[in-house]
């Protein structure tokens, strides 16, 4: 007998993310990729998240190194580091969270892989 999925539910701040993904693809004059990624959640991450939980890599597999990320992560509740987790999916980054006792996945962030490096061509052609 197949176990019952897990639900998956989005977070404010991941809701948030998906605007800032929009607008980035927009101003990029991609927008038909929104499109795609919405459809792609829809289709297969969510699914899989529902059916294994636990697919993405352990957050803390690779330990943040910058002060900010240090402190974000020393005012979460006790065990919650430890059970976040990542899921590649194409071009983008989710951050998510198990939760057991709920049998529920959070969403917690996504981001495009574009806007987690520095604009560098921006920054030396507009002065």
């Amino acid at each position: 007998m197949a176990e019952t999925p897990w639900r998956v539910e989005l977070t404010e701040s991941f809701l948030a993310r998906l605007d800032a993904i929009e607008l980035f693809l927009a101003e990029a004059g991609a927008a038909t990729a929104f499109d795609r990624l919405l459809d792609e959640l829809r289709a297969t991450v969510l699914p899989n998240l529902a059916r294994f939980p636990r697919l993405g890599r352990r957050y803390l597999d690779r330990a943040p190194q910058s002060a900010e990320a240090l402190d974000l992560l020393a005012a979460m509740p006790p065990g919650v580091p430890d059970a976040m987790r990542e899921y590649l999916h194409g071009d983008y980054l989710l951050l998510y969270l198990p939760a057991d006792e709920l049998r529920t996945v959070y969403l917690l962030s996504i981001r495009h892989h574009r806007q987690l490096s520095f604009d560098l061509w921006r920054y030396w052609t507009d002065r």
